[in-house]
């Protein structure tokens, strides 16, 4: 008997709490998709998997205590930060982590043979979200983006400041917070920097120097598939001008019209990489003109989607279930 796609399940694959997955699970739900939500931490304690390959597409069935699928099944992947898999905590070191990276490879090697869509295949995503990597590909896709310096030499850094001949800002070459013993967690934003204050400091560690870009706002533009989603954000105070991520209380938002270059430019960005989704990071300078600052493959969108009306849930879960993006 053929199996219908109605039948078929999607499995979504991310942390216990994640308001984006439970709006695409919504989404999901409405249009009657069934779905297998879990997180890989659970796995292999309460999330089992059994897999057989015969001259074929694996085929056995995914489980933990409340749903199962049938792996032949699934008809597509929704992957979004999960933790990674953890075993007994009787296990003593070092085979406890020789453990949890056999079910790491178990489990999220089996789910990258399955051929079905992915939003978005992890290992893809990581290739994609390093800023060294997303600049000159974004150039080469016809956007424009800022003169920016990679270094850990005082000196260097110094001098390509200075040759800008305007503001600069640094920024982390990747997200993430400092972990403080205490508990605490705190951001490290974009700031504006003086050249004259370079240090010794510099050799550390690598850092990443850009050019100030002039703004009249700045946009996160959500794409889903070949849809976009354009949010313009509008910052009300000197430090959510420099970084909008430090003041989310000063900010107001519009939605907006994506010009015809920067629509094929992210397009061209994301088939780079294999990617379904993207979130980027544009300023719109005083001209009009877009500069893509980066995307993050695996960024947050709920809140753009609150502020804004933005359908974005609806985009993803359409893409899942088999819709036309």
């Amino acid at each position: 008997m053929t199996r219908r796609l109605t039948d078929a399940p999607v499995l979504v694959v991310t942390k216990e709490m994640d308001p984006s997955a439970d709006l695409v699970v919504d989404e999901l739900s409405r249009r009657r998709v069934p779905v297998m939500r879990f997180d890989m931490a659970d796995f292999p304690k309460s999330v089992t998997l059994t897999a057989e390959h015969d001259a074929g597409p694996w085929s056995g069935v995914l489980a933990d205590d409340h749903r199962s699928v049938r792996l032949e099944e699934v008809r597509a992947v929704y992957y979004r930060r999960p933790a990674l898999p953890t075993v007994a905590e009787e296990i003593p070191q070092p085979h406890r982590t020789w453990a949890e990276d056999q079910a790491l490879a178990g489990l999220l090697g089996t789910l990258y043979a399955l051929p079905v869509p992915w939003v978005n295949r992890p290992d893809r995503d990581g290739i994609a979200s390093h800023k060294p990597s997303q600049l000159p590909v974004a150039a080469a896709s016809g956007l424009r983006t800022p003169r920016t310096l990679i270094t850990m030499d005082p000196e260097a850094a110094a001098r390509w400041c200075k040759a800008v001949d305007g503001p600069v800002i640094c920024k982390p070459l990747m997200g993430g917070p400092l972990h403080y013993p205490d508990g605490r967690r705190q951001g490290i934003p974009t700031h504006l920097i003086d050249p004259d204050t370079i240090d010794e400091s510099v050799a550390l560690t690598a850092h990443l120097f850009q050019e100030w870009i002039p703004k009249a706002h700045e946009v996160r533009l959500t794409v889903v598939g070949t849809r976009l989603f354009a949010a313009e954000i509008h910052a009300g105070s000197d430090i959510s001008r420099v970084d909008w991520r430090s003041d989310y209380d000063a900010l107001t938002y519009d939605t907006c019209d994506v010009p015809d270059g920067v629509r094929a430019g992210v397009l061209a960005w994301l088939d780079h990489f294999g990617l379904n989704f993207g979130a980027f990071d544009f300023a719109v300078t005083p001209a009009g003109d877009w500069v893509m600052f980066e995307c993050n493959p695996a960024g947050e969108w709920s809140w753009i989607q609150n502020k804004t009306g933005l359908p974005i849930a609806a985009a993803v879960a359409e893409l899942l279930a088999g819709g036309t993006p």
